[in-house]
């Protein structure tokens, strides 16, 4: 099957298809790449999907050291305009920080988001492969200060299934940044991400769309309290999903197809609840779109 593709002008890239959308955000310091196997399941499935590179994320070190949550967030938003252009519904799914961003581009904009997918959602780097004194950094109030720091890349990146992570590896190894993302984050950027996670705490009652909830139970970066937190402090309908064969980096580990197979689910209900409002006959309820996949 042969899917339309078009490119952006940075790494980015737009599976057009049906009036459903679903707008997918990587991670920090990451790339448009790590959410391709997802993209394309959706895309298979009839929906239109984009999946932009963040502001920052232009495979510069001194970009990203420079570039601030807000800056994300705007280009994310940007990404959003575009595809509500195409769109009657949309929902956003984003991986770690880009999770985290999907949860405020939700409860900012709430006619223009219709569902939320949250891949290892990361409000902490609590999980058992960040080093201890790595917490330390939660002392370090100002930008200026954060960047004398920087955060490496270290084995297992994120991965269990030892062939990806291989070709991780190489690639990070290589240099090659539009395929791995970036050997070290910067302090500021962590910083950033600091105050991106403040911004969605306040507003977390606010955010009333299904969201599905996808953590690894081993996640070696933000271990599951991270999800059980917004569990518990959203304001709508919650669908959970513990992966028990993957590290942190879902949207390319073991059990990537069903990461792919949760969100198609989600995006048909949200494609369903939409027709029914439009036409008054369905039952828009968004709980249990899981079991009735």
């Amino acid at each position: 099957m042969t899917l339309p593709v078009t490119t952006t002008d940075d790494r980015g890239y737009v599976f057009e298809a049906g009036r459903t959308g679903a707008l997918l955000l990587h991670g920090l310091g990451g790339t448009p790449v790590e959410m391709r196997y997802v993209a394309l399941g959706l895309a298979r499935a009839g929906f239109t999907v984009s999946c932009p590179e963040l502001a920052g994320h232009s495979g510069s070190f001194a970009a990203l050291r420079e570039s601030s949550w807000q800056d994300w967030y705007v280009s994310a938003a940007a990404a959003l305009d575009r595809l509500r252009c195409r769109c009657d519904a949309v929902i956003v799914g984003g991986l770690s920080m880009g999770a985290i961003l999907a949860l405020l581009l939700a409860a900012e904009r709430r006619d223009d988001v219709h569902g939320v997918a949250a891949y290892a959602p990361t409000l902490r780097l609590n999980g058992w492969g960040v080093p201890w004194y790595a917490r330390l950094f939660d002392l370090v109030p100002h930008k200026s200060i954060a960047n004398w720091f920087d955060f490496e890349e270290r084995d297992p990146y994120g991965v269990k299934d030892g062939r990806v992570r291989a070709l991780v590896s190489a690639a990070i190894e290589s240099g090659d940044s539009s395929k791995a993302g970036m050997l070290k984050v910067p302090g500021g950027a962590m910083l950033e991400l600091r105050g991106l996670v403040a911004a969605v705490r306040r507003r977390a009652r606010h955010i009333r769309q299904p969201v599905l909830l996808v953590h690894p139970r081993e996640d070696d970066r933000a271990n599951l309290s991270n999800s059980f937190w917004l569990q518990r402090n959203l304001g709508g309908p919650v669908e959970t999903t513990v992966l028990h064969d993957s590290y942190h980096v879902v949207t390319v580990d073991r059990q990537r197809h069903l990461v792919a197979e949760r969100t198609v689910a989600l995006a048909k209900a949200v494609a369903s609840a939409h027709e029914g409002r439009a036409t008054g006959v369905l039952d828009t309820r968004p709980t249990g779109w899981l079991a009735r996949a």
